[in-house]
């Protein structure tokens, strides 16, 4: 069957469920709030705090730089990638409950551990983490060109019960919201899109719709109608989801430097980007214009590594970590005035940063070997 049949198969249950995919209650859908839209007054105070005010609450280690991180839907879960090959998950809960104890030693599973999973079955660095949108599943790419699926509810669980083979390293994953599809990235330009049931591969049958260069980040919009990819050819693609088509490019979207990374807000109206050029973009799908640039962020102009811009659970606010002083730059989503900078803590480049999707909380992945965990202060026991 067609990956064209298979989407539209979705299409009259797909707002319906698409709606359920934070797997929100009512109250925590009031605390999230609407999020940005900027077709509503711009000048909104903000409810969520400050990224400035969050602090490392749990540290945890790899054998090599952590290079990849993930919350699950529900936010109770994270997970970290290494070089070193290994995959850890961690119970949020377990971390706060450690909160004043931020040296113990982790390394050992346990009761009571924030360590609930340790990973192993790739043979090089772990690349992209991501939890399946409805089951306990988590979805690993690495640079051996292996993408696994691993049941984590399993306590025992130490390997993959499914493997997805390219031939290419892989760079980027991402779950299509009803979780049957998981779209890819590698340092080919060429979008693959996996059927996880039987691991079928859909490639756009358009060869020049494709990017022309090694694809950096993909990402489905919430209600599942596109998914968007950006590559180091400097562009980034929005592409139907159901025909698997490109229907917008964005060239040198980053004045030609490569654009490191690409999201959704949860309405689906705007893209947020970065690029290597440490500049921040929001971009408007109806227009294909840009919104807002976030300036400030790279002292040099220019980065050495890639890194993700992100927006906080409540879209009131921009995040992206600089590079030369290893700290977090912070805006107010709508109006882009720069907030107060927070230091990371890392010996090293951030190489990958994700925000809980329903609480203030995020993650930081370092070279240092560490991944940090953040809080906002004043809950920290409450």
């Amino acid at each position: 069957m067609s990956v064209v049949a298979k989407g539209l198969q979705h299409e009259t249950d797909r707002q319906k469920e698409s709606e359920q995919v934070l797997n929100l209650n009512p109250i925590q859908q009031m605390l999230i709030g609407p999020g940005i839209d900027l077709e509503f007054e711009t000048d909104v105070s903000c409810t969520a705090p400050e990224p400035s005010l969050y602090e490392t609450v749990y540290v945890t280690s790899h054998k090599g730089a952590c290079r990849a991180g993930a919350f699950s839907p529900d936010g109770q879960l994270i997970a970290t990638g290494s070089s070193d090959a290994s995959i850890k998950i961690l119970d949020v809960e377990r971390m706060l409950a450690k909160a004043h104890d931020i040296s113990s030693n982790d390394n050992q599973e346990g009761q009571g551990h924030p360590v609930i999973r340790t990973l192993y079955d790739h043979l090089e660095e772990v690349t992209c983490l991501e939890f399946h949108p409805n089951k306990p599943i988590l979805a690993s790419g690495s640079r051996d060109c292996h993408v696994k699926l691993f049941d984590y509810s399993k306590t025992s669980v130490k390997k993959a019960f499914k493997t997805i083979n390219d031939v290419e390293p892989i760079t980027c994953i991402s779950f299509h919201p009803l979780g049957d599809f998981l779209v890819m990235g590698t340092n080919s330009p060429v979008i693959r899109l996996y059927d996880i049931n039987t691991v079928q591969c859909y490639v756009c049958s358009l060869p020049t719709h494709q990017h022309t260069g090694p694809v950096t980040s993909i990402n489905y919009e919430p209600s599942a109608r596109y998914f968007v990819s950006s590559s180091r050819d400097g562009s980034i693609k929005l592409w139907d989801a159901v025909s698997n088509k490109c229907i917008n490019t964005f060239e040198k979207a980053h004045d030609g430097s490569q654009v490191c990374s690409v999201t959704f807000s949860r309405n689906g109206k705007y893209i947020l980007s970065s690029g290597k050029d440490s500049l921040v973009k929001l971009w408007e799908l109806s227009t294909s214009r840009c919104l807002i640039a976030y300036t400030g962020a790279g002292t040099t102009g220019k980065q050495e590594h890639r890194t993700q811009a992100l927006f906080n659970h409540t879209e009131e606010y921009v995040m992206f970590p600089d590079e030369a002083t290893t700290s977090l730059c912070a805006w107010n989503a709508r109006n882009a005035s720069r907030q107060q900078l927070l230091s990371l803590g890392h010996n090293g480049p951030i190489r990958s940063i994700v925000h809980s999707p329903n609480s203030a909380a995020f993650l930081t992945c370092s070279d240092d070997f560490r991944a940090r965990f953040w809080y906002r202060k004043h809950l920290i026991g409450a």
